[in-house]
C-alpha cells in the first residue's frame, strides 16, 4: 500500500487539496479578483515553458510522420466530438451544466507528458508521440474554443462569442512563442524538474479559483453523490471504449505496433492542463458555473491515467504484443 502511494501522481493529490480548501475556505471578493490575476500569469508563465522545451529541430523531425499525427488530430478533433454530441440524450440523467463539461471534456487536446510517458514505457513511437501530442495542444488553442463556439455556444447558459480567440491567443499562444524566441536561453531552466512547481502549480490554482466560485455561489448543493459515481462510471466505459476504437482502426489502416501504440495513448487522451486554462477564458462570462463545467474533465483525467498506466505496464511486459 506504501508502494502504492508512492505512486500516486503529485498533481491528482494537488488538484483534491485544491477542491479541499476550496470547500473549506473559498475565494471571495478582493481576494479572489487578486487570485484570479495570479492564476491568468500562472497560465501565460505555463505556456511560456512549453514553448521553451519544445523543440523546433525535433517538431519538424516528427513532421515527416503526416499519416500518423493526422490520424491522432482526428481522433482527438473529431471522433471525440462526434462522440461528444451523441451523447446528448445523457442530459437528462446528468442535468444541462454536467452534459455540458461532459461536451467540452471531449473537446479540449490530448496531453503531452503522460501521452509520452505511456508511450515509452508501453516501447511505441516515442518522437512520433511527442510531436502529435504538441502539435494537438498547439492546434486546440483554436480548435477547442471553434469548437465550443460551434457546439456549445448560447446552450445552457453559454455564450462563446469571437473574442475569446484574442484573449487566449493573449494568454496561451503569446507566451509560448516568446517561449520558442527565447529558448536558446531558457530551455535548460525551462526543462529543469523544479519547473514543475509551475505545470501542477497553475492547474491547482485554476482548480480553487472555479471550485471557490462554484462554493461562493452555492452549485455544489446540485450536485448528488450519485452523479459523481456516474461521471466515474462513465469516464471509466468512455476511455475503455476511445482505447479500443483507436487501437482498432490503428491496426485496420495498417500502421506498424509502435504507431499503433502512440496513436492508442495520444488519441484517447484528454488533457487537464490545456483544458482547465481555456476553460477558465472560453467561459468567464458564462451563466453555468465553471466548476460544474470542468468537474467532468477533472475526473476523466484521473481515471484516464489510471487506466492507461496500466494498460502501458501491460503493453511493457508483452514485449512484441498484447
Amino acid at each position: 500500500m506504501f508502494q502504492r502511494l508512492r505512486n500516486v501522481d503529485p498533481l491528482i493529490v494537488l488538484i483534491i487539496a485544491a477542491v479541499l480548501v476550496a470547500i473549506v475556505a473559498p475565494a471571495r471578493g478582493g481576494f479572489a479578483d487578486l487570485f484570479d490575476t495570479l492564476t491568468n500569469i500562472a497560465i501565460a508563465l505555463l505556456f511560456f515553458l512549453y514553448g521553451a522545451r519544445l523543440s523546433p529541430q525535433e517538431a519538424l523531425s516528427g513532421l515527416k510522420n503526416w499519416k500518423l499525427h493526422l490520424t491522432i488530430l482526428v481522433f482527438t478533433f473529431v471522433l471525440y466530438p462526434i462522440v461528444g454530441v451523441a451523447l446528448k440524450p445523457l442530459e437528462s440523467l446528468t442535468g444541462t451544466s454536467l452534459y455540458l463539461g461532459i461536451l467540452y471534456l471531449t473537446l479540449v487536446p490530448s496531453t503531452v507528458q503522460s501521452s509520452v510517458a505511456f508511450t515509452s514505457i508501453a516501447k511505441g513511437n516515442i518522437a512520433g508521440a511527442i510531436v502529435s501530442a504538441s502539435a494537438s495542444n498547439l492546434l486546440g488553442v483554436l480548435f477547442t474554443p471553434l469548437l465550443a463556439m460551434l457546439l456549445m455556444g448560447a446552450s445552457g447558459g453559454i455564450h462563446v462569442d469571437s473574442s475569446v480567440f484574442i484573449e487566449i491567443a493573449i494568454l496561451l499562444l503569446l507566451p509560448f512563442a516568446v517561449g520558442q524566441l527565447t529558448r536558446r536561453w531558457v530551455k535548460d531552466f525551462a526543462k529543469n524538474k523544479g519547473t514543475k512547481v509551475v505545470d501542477r502549480g497553475s492547474i491547482a490554482m485554476v482548480v480553487y479559483a472555479a471550485f471557490s466560485k462554484g462554493m461562493v455561489d452555492g452549485i455544489w448543493s446540485e450536485i448528488s453523490w450519485l452523479q459523481l459515481l456516474f461521471l466515474v462510471v462513465f469516464s471509466a466505459v468512455l476511455v475503455a471504449f476511445m482505447l479500443w476504437i483507436t487501437r482498432k482502426l490503428s491496426s485496420w489502416l495498417g500502421f506498424s505496433r509502435a504507431d499503433t501504440i502512440a496513436i492508442e495513448f495520444c488519441g484517447s487522451k484528454k488533457s487537464l492542463a490545456t483544458g482547465l486554462p481555456m476553460a477558465s477564458v472560453i467561459f468567464a462570462s458564462g451563466e453555468v458555473s465553471l466548476g460544474l463545467l470542468i468537474l467532468p474533465l477533472m475526473i476523466y483525467h484521473q481515471v484516464q491515467l489510471m487506466i492507461c498506466s496500466a494498460l502501458a505496464a501491460r503493453y511493457a511486459r508483452a514485449g512484441a504484443g498484447d
